[in-house]
């Protein structure tokens, strides 16, 4: 017999009844029902139970040993009674009767305990994050990651792409988010960046000939932590493919997506659907006004709607001036609210307020009757002018955002959630996809007074060097596009500008000179002067999908060793000081205090 196991903790049943085995695990819970001990033996496959009494030596070593110490179980397989049988184990038919126990490792006193789910501080599971991923739903969360990226390869290969890796220590980009700097031992004074994504190198691979190219790429960003974005380091679907149109690359990653998804989507028994193929397209201008933002969760049935001209010379002064300013107004239903309090809305008001917006209007209605000084000071007529021109029903209530464009627009997008929220409007058995396409190539930067990048500068702009040079910069649209799913981003993508007098004139617009392009991104527009083929792609996020697929609210809980909020790794100590003679190998000298001085 094996040195450790004959069986896995999840292996046996009752065809094995009446057979010597051998488990190796973890004491995962302990009962001592007067004189019998039952042992749940935990390996990374199950949970086997173990059972030891008064004629089992094992029973005085099993007895002594904390939970979550290691041993080696010999014993006999038993049928439990039909009493007794446990349907929630895939042992659940049977039993070991221990006769002899090795113990391997013995576990002192737990800083948390591994059996059940109880929420624990986010310091003591990042400290000990080793205990912590032995919990059963954390431990299938980081196996349910490893399979959807084991399923991406294979789909990604099956559509023709073809991985690579690209380099981790590159050089610092004066674009996007801030650099993790590496210093150079051996080039004094000089820094290695760690890649924010490969995104030129990827285009320098299709200038270099590849067609498709793709890998699970580690990303590297010196952002603060969110929900749905872990500090420090994120893993991507990188791809990128030549010759081809936007429709063509929807057409390439849809199917990767959609496969994914529709593999996963019962896991754990939660039945949930995937849109159908193809995904929708949103403009992004359309869902900055129905939905409130770019990335549109299309679970909820909620639609927001412009209604400035129904206030034009209205009874209600306060949207009158708004809408005689240029300024907006607008609403975001909330259907069958008629047996809703007082209460309700006004406690929408002051959540609107708490997240630092002027309130939130509103008014209700009951079997047709309007209540609330907007619809006293509207009038009924108008009221049901507007009720009407939203289809909205007799018991249906309205929210109003109000205010310059922008503002109007992130409040309504976030009231329209709070509502689908609050009125459990949001079905959570799908999953819905939408790109979000046709985004401004440029906007207007309010702060420095001048016109600069919206999204994504290397973008080929709609209309190509034409549109640059003959249209207001304002109204130009890119060939950029975000996928989205249940109102969470999974990527940014773009048809790519692979043409040097097109990249040099967007850049004059945003007001850069030849020069400044030139010296800032050397490395791809000197590739693209040597005969560069229409190229684009995009990059879903890994931990972003595996988070949905997980239904768990944090991107902490789908990534094996993640940072705390501040970048920390609590486990392992990082970041740490160095010593005085690492300093001096890089000619570095710091200035935090507590730190060994180079000399």
């Amino acid at each position: 017999m094996h040195a450790y196991r004959s069986h896995t903790c999840a292996q046996l049943s009752a065809s094995n009844v009446g057979d010597s085995v051998r488990l190796s695990g973890w004491v995962h819970r302990k009962r001592d029902h007067g004189g019998v001990l039952f042992v749940d033996l935990r390996d990374h496959y199950g949970i086997t139970q173990i059972v030891a009494d008064s004629d089992s030596p094992a029973l005085p070593v099993l007895e002594s040993l904390r939970a979550e110490s290691v041993v080696t179980i010999d014993g006999h397989v038993k049928k439990r009674s039909d009493a007794t049988i446990n349907t929630n184990l895939a042992t659940g038919e049977i039993e070991v009767f221990a006769t002899a126990v090795t113990v391997q490792s013995v576990a002192q006193e737990l800083p948390m305990p591994v059996a059940g789910e109880a929420e624990y501080p986010e310091e003591i599971r990042l400290r000990y994050r080793f205990l912590d991923l032995r919990r059963e739903t954390l431990h299938a969360n980081i196996m349910l990651r490893s399979a959807v990226i084991a399923s991406i390869r294979r789909r990604m290969i099956d559509q023709g792409f073809t991985e690579f890796q690209t380099p981790i220590l590159t050089a610092s980009s004066p674009e996007g988010a801030r650099d993790y700097l590496v210093p150079s031992r051996v080039h004094p004074g000089k820094f290695y960046a760690l890649p924010q994504a490969p995104q030129m190198f990827k285009q320098l691979l299709m200038v270099a000939g590849f067609d498709r190219y793709f890998q699970i790429a580690p990303c590297f960003r010196d952002e603060d932590a969110r929900a749905d974005r872990s500090p420090g380091e994120f893993y991507q679907l990188d791809f990128e493919m030549s010759y081809v149109t936007q429709e063509d690359v929807f057409a390439a990653i849809e199917p990767v997506l959609h496969g994914v998804f529709s593999e996963f989507a019962d896991w754990q028994g939660k039945g949930r659907t995937v849109s159908a193929l193809p995904f929708r397209q949103i403009p992004y201008r359309e869902s900055m006004l129905k939905y409130g933002n770019d990335k549109p969760d299309l679970r909820n049935p909620i639609l927001i709607s412009d209604v400035s001209e129904h206030f034009v010379g209205s009874g209600f002064g306060r949207f009158a001036s708004i809408v005689e300013a240029g300024d907006v107004v607008r609403a975001i239903p909330a259907p069958g609210t008629a047996e809703k309090s007082r209460k309700f809305f006004d406690d929408m008001n002051a959540w609107a307020q708490s997240e630092g917006f002027a309130g939130l209007g509103y008014a209700t209605r009951k079997g047709g009757e309007w209540g609330g000084p907007i619809a006293k000071n509207h009038g009924e007529d108008k009221m049901n002018a507007l009720a009407d021109a939203l289809g909205l029903g007799p018991d249906d209530g309205l929210f109003f955002a109000a205010g310059k464009e922008a503002q109007a627009a992130k409040l309504a997008g976030l009231a329209r959630t709070r509502v689908g929220e609050q009125l459990d409007l949001i079905d959570k058995s799908r999953f819905e996809f939408c790109w979000i396409v046709d985004f401004p190539m440029f906007e207007y930067d309010e702060d420095n007074k001048k016109i600069d990048f919206s999204h994504n500068p290397f973008s080929m702009p709609q209309g190509e060097l034409e549109a640059l040079e003959t249209k207001d910069p304002l109204d130009i649209l890119a060939y950029q596009y975000d996928i989205v799913c249940n109102g969470v981003e999974l990527s940014s993508g773009a048809i790519r500008n692979h043409r040097p007098e097109i990249m040099y004139k967007a850049f004059e617009i945003a007001g850069y000179t030849r020069e400044d392009v030139d010296t800032n991104f050397a490395g791809m527009i000197n590739a693209f002067k040597f005969g560069a083929p229409p190229h684009g792609g995009s990059a879903p996020g890994i931990d972003r999908i595996v988070m949905l697929l997980a239904d768990q609210p944090n991107i902490r809980e789908v990534i094996v060793f993640p940072m705390t909020q501040k970048a920390e790794d609590l486990m392992m100590g990082a970041p740490s000081f160095v010593s005085a003679k690492q300093l001096r190998e890089l000619n570095l000298r710091s200035t935090a205090e507590g730190v060994p001085t180079a000399g």
